[in-house]
């Protein structure tokens, strides 16, 4: 879905984010965003280290 918007299209959006939060707290959103997508790719991280770590153990205790 993101994959065709494109650069006019990413050009219109960040024109738009522009006018509407101006440009102080442009860099404070975009802050913000960083940080929750770190926290979610790092929370993402972990469940998966999670459930491959119990595979892994059941994995084990089936082959015994």
């Amino acid at each position: 879905m993101l994959s065709n918007i494109g650069v006019p299209g990413l050009i219109l959006i960040l024109v738009l984010a522009l006018i509407i939060f101006g440009p102080k707290k442009l860099p404070e959103i975009g802050r913000a965003f960083g940080q929750t997508l770190r926290e979610f790719k790092k929370s993402t991280r972990e469940l998966t280290n999670d459930v491959m770590d119990d595979f892994e153990e059941e994995k084990k205790k089936a082959a015994k």
